[in-house]
């Protein structure tokens, strides 16, 4: 098996996120998802909140079939939100989890040293408490207000990214309210990558496009 470390590869500055909430197909994710890779996006997590296994394991394999369907991205890597279970079953190459999700360290038994683990925080402690784990990156936010979530952490603005940086030479993955018009300021805050969801919703290909041209 290739190894999975992103420590011989630089982390993707653009992590696009496929959130099942916005589609009401699964045909619509795929589409979608195809689309991000297209326009250049190397790096997908697939999240779906409201979904039941059987429609999360059927929707995950779709993806990865994706991955290997010939498209343009050889290298595309696949991150499972939440279910490392389901992350093994469907063959990706990691997971994200939350702080009321179970522990990085838990987590990382199950899927083992050569599978992705990503952790998100959402303060200064946090981040502490996950860069003494094995995540292999942190995600620090909600960067800016942000309507993906319900009931969404305080804001922690550019300000809460520099406080991160300096905490953590772990990759560092921005992430709420991040849009091609913030999407530079983000990176110059320090972060490593930057995580969408709503500004790749419409025309995705392009938006793709419009950010990689802004993050080079």
């Amino acid at each position: 098996m290739t190894s999975r470390s992103f420590k011989n590869e630089p982390f993707p500055r653009l992590y696009a996120i496929v959130d099942a909430g916005f589609f009401s197909t699964t045909a619509e994710l795929i589409t979608f998802a195809e689309e991000l890779v297209a326009g250049g996006c190397s790096l997908l997590q697939y999240r779906n909140k409201s979904g039941d296994a059987r429609q999360m394991l059927e929707q995950a394999r779709e993806l990865r079939r994706l991955s290997r369907a010939g498209v343009p991205a050889p290298h595309l890597r696949l991150i499972m939100n939440d279910r490392a279970d389901l992350c093994l079953v469907a063959d990706f190459d990691g997971v994200h989890v939350g702080q009321d999700d179970l522990s990085p360290e838990f987590v990382r038994k199950i899927i083992g040293p050569d599978h992705w683990l990503g952790v998100s925080t959402h303060n200064a402690e946090q981040l502490a408490e996950a860069d003494k784990t094995s995540a292999d990156y942190i995600a620090i936010g909600p960067v800016f207000a942000t309507s993906s979530k319900e009931n969404p952490d305080p804001v922690v603005g550019l300000e809460g990214v520099r406080r991160a940086r300096a905490l953590t030479r772990k990759p560092l993955v921005a992430i709420g309210g991040i849009t091609r018009a913030n999407a530079a300021s983000v990176m110059e805050a320090g972060a490593d990558s930057v995580a969408v969801i709503s500004d790749l919703i419409r025309d995705p290909r392009k938006s793709a496009e419009e950010f990689f041209r802004i993050l080079r």
